[in-house]
Order: C-alpha cells, then structure tokens, then sequence
C-alpha cells in the first residue's frame, strides 16, 4: 500500500506481481538445488502452497476481519513481509543428499508436507461447506489453521537432533587425526592439476551441452527440446486460465446462478493436481525411469476430453469439466517445473524458469483474452445498455472445441518430448538404482561401522 495525500491508494498490480516473481523465483531456485533427489514433491508442495494460498487468507479474513477489513489489510501488509524476512536468515543453498539414506530421509519427511498440506486443504474446503463463519467457532477454526501451516517447523527440528544423535554415535567421525594424510594430499594435488589442464582444454574448444547438462539460456533456446516444452507449457496452461478466467461467465450461460461453486472447485482440484503429479512423477522415476512428459501429456488427454464434454453441455458438465481442468492444470505446473531442471540444468535455472512461466500471461491473453473474448462477442447479442450478453451452450461451445485441439496438440508435443528425453530419464533412473544398490551393500557389509574401521586397521598392520 502507498500514500497519496489524505487517502490510501491501493498498489499496482504490476508491483504486486513483480514481487510474487521474485519471492517465487528464489524459494522455487533454493529448493529444488538443495533437494534435487526429490524434485517433483519439492515442485509439488510449493505450488500447492501457492494454489492454496488465496484460500487461505480469504478464510482468515472471514473468520477474524469480517467487520474490519482495514486491519487485514494491515495483515496482507505486514505478515508476507515478515515470514520474507525471516527466511532471509534461513533460505540458503545446503549440500544436496549425498547417500541413498539421506534421500529416503527426505522422501519421508517430504510424505509428512504433503500429508499436512492434504489436511490443510480439506480442513479449507469443510470450513467453507459448514457456512458457520461467526464467533467463537470462527477463533477457533483460526487457531486451528495458523497450528497446521505452523506444524511442519518441527520437520527440520527432528531432522536436527537426528543428525545429533547420529554424530554422537558415528565412530568413524570421532578420529581427530585422517588416515593416511599425505597421500591424500597428493590426491588432490593431482586432482587439481589434471582439473586445471581439462580446463584449458575446454576452453580451447568448447562443446555445445547435451540434455542433462546446465545450458545458459540462450543454449536452452537454441535447442528443439526447450521450444516442445514451451509450446506445449502453453497448449496447457493457457487453455487452463481461459477458463478459470471466464468460470464465472461461463457458468452463468450454462444456467447457473450461483458460480461460486466452481471457482472452488477449479482451485481445490487444482491443488490436488500438484500435490499428486509431483509425487507420482518423481516415485515412477525412481521406480521405472518414467520421463516425466509423459505425466503432461496424460493431463493434457483430460484436459481435452474435459473440454469436449463442456462443449457438449452434456448434464453437470461444467461439475466435471471445473474439476478436470483444476487437476491437469496443476499437473501442468507441477510437472514442468523439475522438467526444465533436469533437462537444462540447475546452474541457470532460475532464467530459464522464468521465462517458461511467461506462458501465463501469454497464455492468458491468446486463449482468454483474444480466443475467448472474440467468439464470445461473436455469439453474443447487443443490449440496449450498450454490452452484450449470451446465454446458451453455443455461447463458448467453438471455444472448448479450440482448446481441445490445443490441448491435442500438446499431447503430441509431449510424447515428443518424452521420446527424445527418454535416454536422459533412463540415466537419471539408473544413477539412483545404483546408488540404493551401493547403500545396501554396505550396510549390509558393514552393518555397524565398527567392523570397516577394524578391517582397515588390520590392512595398515
């Protein structure tokens, strides 16, 4: 909020998006570099977060600020402000999991977020169905709330005194004095030295990255596979925002006149969609190498069925078709995020992320804007305030049927893109294969770690 002489002004929107971008851009960065064995639920929650973050101080303002919106304002103000500035002292980029049980160790306290983040969205969806938005139950529906987005502080708290207790018992990790001093010094002249001559040699005659590789941006968009991506980011979530932008409209030609319903329903599957894409993708990676395109291309098949049966306007089509939509547009957003690190990198992640998230305005302007807005008026008729109106299932029934080729044509920019990276997703499923493999050899060689630090005692005798 700003000053302006005796009044208070509301902020741009552009500030207002330019500061999501950026507090978006580094928490989503951060992340998925420190937990880059756990991309797709790393994706997944924070995107969810992010669907279920409107919902959340929208219920908050009902249950606390009904009749004094002026102090939620205040809140709107000073609360992002200070969870940002707090993070400052905490967001920072850490060693990623460097064994087999580290990473099982973050899959499970992953499994706990999105487990909370589950309540957390059903506890929503029940406090908006009961309709009792007064007095004490709205306290206490509060209190409730800010404990549940509070609980998963204790995930890193518990993380913590493990890696204690672990450190206090770790015999290897208690010899003041390494073994074998000079020789690895030696190692690690050498190292440096070989490290410095493949250095000049690239230098001399550098090779262009392959998939899998960091790119700079402009490497990325020199290649097909970044461009298939783009595209079909576009054919998704572009058709997507069509329709959330218009669900009210929509429904009122469909008949209905309580429109709400499907705006929820939109926002709550939508999160759904992240939570399970982001999960799922990343368990059949580990499991079966599963590029993970082809989760997009499944979701863009729904999303065109679901625009088919819109355009219909078979009965409670709009019901199935604001669920679908919700569900494969948050798969969209969930997927393609640990897509685009795995096929370019991680050291210039952030640029390139960005600009494949200019699909959202410019999805939104071609499908909602031009596509939408033209063959509405088209079908539209004038009214004598000077507007228009439609009312009927042919009002957007050409429009689904647009989307619905979009859609198809992303399914096959998708399967394209999972057949060219499947080489890359075979790579990525092998390396955790192998590492699980060697974990389990040597626990199972040396169970306590008392019987490697003997039998290297005897080797030095």
């Amino acid at each position: 909020m700003v000053y302006s002489g005796s009044s208070l002004a509301a902020p741009s929107p552009l500030s207002l998006t330019g500061s999501t971008t950026w507090m978006n851009t580094a928490v989503l960065v951060t992340c998925i570099r420190n937990f880059r064995r756990n991309r797709g639920p790393v994706s997944g929650i924070l995107k969810g977060y992010v669907g279920l973050s409107t919902a959340i101080f929208t219920d908050l303002c009902t249950a606390l600020f009904s009749n004094d919106p002026a102090s939620f304002l205040v809140l709107l103000a000073v609360v992002p402000f200070a969870v940002c500035l707090t993070a400052v002292f905490f967001l920072r980029e850490i060693p990623p999991a460097s064994s087999a049980d580290e990473e099982n160790e973050e899959t499970r306290y992953f499994a706990v977020f999105n487990i909370v983040a589950v309540v957390v969205a059903v506890y929503l969806q029940s406090y908006d169905i009961i309709g009792i938005k007064t007095g004490v139950f709205s306290v206490a529906f509060a209190s409730i709330l800010l404990f549940l987005l509070f609980s998963p502080i204790a995930i890193p708290f518990h993380s913590y005194i493990r890696s204690l207790n672990r450190g206090e018992h770790d015999v290897e990790g208690q010899i003041q004095e390494p073994l074998l001093r000079s020789a690895e010094k030696e190692e690690v002249v050498v190292a440096t030295a070989a490290a410095v001559v493949e250095e000049e040699n690239h230098v001399e005659e550098r090779k262009k990255p392959v998939l899998g590789e960091d790119h700079t941006i402009m490497e990325a968009m020199l290649t097909v596979d970044f461009w298939v991506l783009f595209v079909s980011f576009l054919c998704g979530v572009g058709t997507g925002l069509a329709v959330m932008n218009n669900m009210g409209q929509i429904g009122l030609a469909l008949g209905y006149t309580d429109v709400s319903i499907f705006v929820s329903m939109t926002s709550i599957w939508g999160f759904f969609g992240r939570i399970l894409s982001g999960t799922l993708s990343e368990h059949f990676l580990k499991k079966a190498g599963t590029p993970r395109p082809l989760w997009n291309a499944a979701s863009q098949i729904l999303m065109a069925v679901g625009y088919l049966l819109m355009a219909l306007a078979v009965p409670n089509s709009l019901y199935i078709g604001s669920m679908v939509v919700g569900v494969c547009y948050g798969v969209r957003l969930a997927v393609t995020v640990p897509t685009a690190s795995e096929l370019f990198g991680l050291k210039y992640y952030g640029l390139i992320y960005n600009i494949l998230v200019l699909n959202l305005p410019l999805g939104s302007f071609l499908f909602s804007g031009l596509l939408a807005g033209f063959l509405y008026d088209a079908e539209a008729t004038p009214t004598p305030g000077g507007g228009n109106t439609c009312v009927g299932a042919h009002c957007y029934r050409l429009i689904f049927l647009v989307m619905a080729l979009a859609s198809i044509i992303g399914v096959a920019l998708d399967i394209l893109l999972a057949y060219r990276t499947q080489e890359i997703y075979a790579k990525i499923h092998a390396s955790k294969k192998a590492k699980k493999s060697s974990s389990n050899l040597s626990l199972k060689m040396f169970p306590s770690g008392y019987l490697a630090l003997d039998c290297l005692s005897d080797i030095l005798v």
